[in-house]
């Protein structure tokens, strides 16, 4: 069904199902707000394991056996892995339970279908090598998404102050009663680029944003447009609905995540700082990679990621002197450049197990919780609390099991990017090499540029080359040199940990469990939640200094996506996207009626 926002009134909703009251009995949760004071912090970490693992589809290889005994129920609360109850609205449960009756209804899911297929068919690529706002005419397009938006959502621009940032930023602030710290609900605005050679193999085009019935169709209806779209009609129905926060609500959209996040996160980043202070939010939902993982027999695990790794792409340049290849010297930049190499591959930075970070946590939770956890594992992540023998086994146990599991212990190299010579008779003067990093949690910029040196410098001492590393001279030679530099001045620290425990965190997960547990989709399912550790990095890298709680989350099964994201045929199951509509209005109701600082 079309939208047509030139009618009287505008808004993508008719009148009617909006401005009518709807009669619908307002359920009594059987535990509100009875929320136990726990650190909730292991959990989530163990999602973020077996979600990697499944999202990359390698294969668990464990040895499972017929005994697990030491593998909790579901319903059954852990010390290692605490659980919150599913939290619902108490003062805005009449509005709830109205939004829900609305948001069942086939000409909502219609509409919202066809608002969220609007926004596909305006293709916001962003690029690598874009220039700055306003020089390089590739951002130009995101004007007709504004323009697509503000039809859409006359009310959201009529009733909320909205501030443009860096001209393609957009800001909505929803002015609370109170003075309680406002939430921030981010999303971005761009996506990924279509390989054009790849068009052929869409099942439908991928700007056209069909929907089949089942699936809408196109790059970003899973990343993440459908996350943008959520945030505007749910604020949108809430308006209809004659809510007015006591808490501020402010939504921000960046616009080129997928490249840096630089002219769009970065600019709001300084933007809502200078507006609203160092910590002035009292809790940061931005999107979320990782989907929530079903285990059978009705069981969910659904993982926050309250942390990122760092980033760090490294340039490994080689200078030697050239000259007619007939009269070869025994390497040349581009053999020297492979020793180089060589030695920073077979130099992997080493796993680590550390009690306080997430990815202990995610053992910890899946110990508890994973059936086909190996049960001599679960028996040494448990002894693994305090025993420090045990720790030790644990760590080098961990990361034989996968790539996954390993890339969630330690920092990540990956030689993704080698240039060298011009010509098949002459030497090369120059050879390099990018070595993409992906930062452990326990590590920092520092440690790996250190990590680095120590492993560059016995090629350049054997092959009397200066080593240059990062502006400094670490050794002088005479045959030639190895420079080692940020690549492209992107380098990034391991994020914070969000804190695991009552507030922020229980409320988000307490929202999660409410949500699928009322869901026809997920069928009453039961949920267990957990922190994780997210390898790539989102527009929240820019965000740090606004709150200490940062979530990147979105409500969606592997089952929901139809083929992943940044691939062909990205497609988002519309039922899943109705969920995520519902999940976020329980997240502003709830948080609204909360007493966070």
């Amino acid at each position: 069904m079309p939208v047509d926002t030139k009618k009287e009134g505008g808004g993508i909703f008719p009148k009617s199902p909006w401005e009518s009251p709807v009669a619908v009995h307002v359920p009594t949760p059987a535990s509100v707000k009875d929320l136990r004071f726990s650190r909730a912090l292991t959990f989530l970490c163990m999602i973020a394991l077996w979600s990697t693992l499944r999202v990359l589809n390698f294969p668990l290889r464990f040895i499972s056996r017929n005994t697990h005994s030491g593998l909790l129920h579901p319903n059954t609360n852990s010390t290692a892995c605490p659980q919150w109850d599913a939290l619902y609205p108490i003062d805005n449960a009449q509005i709830d339970a109205e939004l829900e009756a609305i948001y069942a209804s086939p000409d909502f899911k219609l509409r919202a279908i066809d608002l969220l297929a609007g926004a596909i068919r305006i293709p916001t690529e962003s690029h690598d090598n874009s220039g700055p706002v306003g020089e390089d005419p590739v951002w130009n397009i995101f004007a007709d998404l504004h323009q697509y938006l503000e039809r859409a959502f006359p009310l959201v621009y009529t009733k909320l102050n909205v501030t443009k940032i860096n001209t393609y930023g957009i800001i909505y602030h929803w002015q609370g009663l109170t003075e309680a710290k406002p939430i921030l609900l981010a999303a971005h605005q761009d996506v990924v680029p279509v390989d054009p050679t790849t068009v052929s193999r869409w099942i439908h085009p991928p700007y056209s944003g069909h929907y089949d019935g089942t699936w809408i169709w196109g790059r970003g209806t899973c990343d993440d447009k459908s996350d943008l779209i959520e945030r505007l009609i749910v604020v949108d129905s809430l308006l209809r609905r004659g809510f007015t926060p006591a808490r501020t609500v402010v939504i921000a959209f960046g616009f080129d995540e997928e490249a840096t996040g630089l002219e769009g996160a970065g600019h709001i980043a300084k933007y809502l700082e200078e507006t609203y202070g160092r910590d002035g939010f009292a809790m940061l939902v931005d999107e979320g990679e990782t989907p929530i993982m079903n285990f059978g027999n009705g069981i969910y695990f659904a993982s926050l990621a309250v942390s990122e790794k760092g980033y760090f792409d490294a340039r490994v340049e080689v200078t030697s002197p050239g000259g007619h290849s007939s009269i070869p010297p025994a390497h040349t930049s581009i053999g020297l450049l492979s020793l180089a190499i060589s030695a920073i591959e077979t130099n992997p930075h080493t796993p680590e197990l550390l009690r306080n970070g997430t990815p202990f946590s995610a053992v910890q939770c899946l110990a508890n919780y994973l059936p086909s956890f190996p049960e001599d594992l679960r028996s040494l992540a448990r002894e693994a609390v305090s025993d420090d023998w045990a720790l030790a086994r644990l760590k080098d146990a961990l990361p034989k099991l996968s790539p996954a599991i390993r890339a969630l212990m330690a920092t990540t190299q990956a030689v993704d990017v080698i240039e060298g010579g011009v010509k098949v008779n002459a030497l090369p003067e120059r050879a390099s090499a990018v070595v993409n990093h992906r930062i452990a949690e326990h590590s920092s910029v520092a440690e790996l540029q250190q990590h680095l040196i120590d492993v560059l410098l016995p090629v350049a001492a054997s092959h009397e080359l200066t080593l240059r590393a990062f502006g400094r001279v670490m050794k002088t030679g005479d045959s030639g040199e190895i420079a080692v530099s940020d690549t492209f001045g992107t380098a990034v620290e391991p994020s914070p940990v969000t804190p695991m425990g009552y507030g922020p965190y229980s409320i988000l997960g307490g929202t999660i469990k409410a949500t699928m547990a009322t869901s026809q989709l997920y069928n009453d399912a039961t949920v267990i939640l957990g922190p994780f550790l997210l390898l790539a990095n989102t527009d929240t890298m820019h965000y740090w200094n606004l709150t200490k709680h940062i979530f990147r989350f979105s409500l969606a099964t592997e089952s929901d996506y139809y083929n992943g994201i940044h691939t062909v045929n990205e497609a988002l199951r519309a039922d899943a996207y109705i969920e995520g509509i519902r999940f976020l209005t329980k997240l502003i109701l709830n948080v609204d009626e909360s007493p966070l600082s």
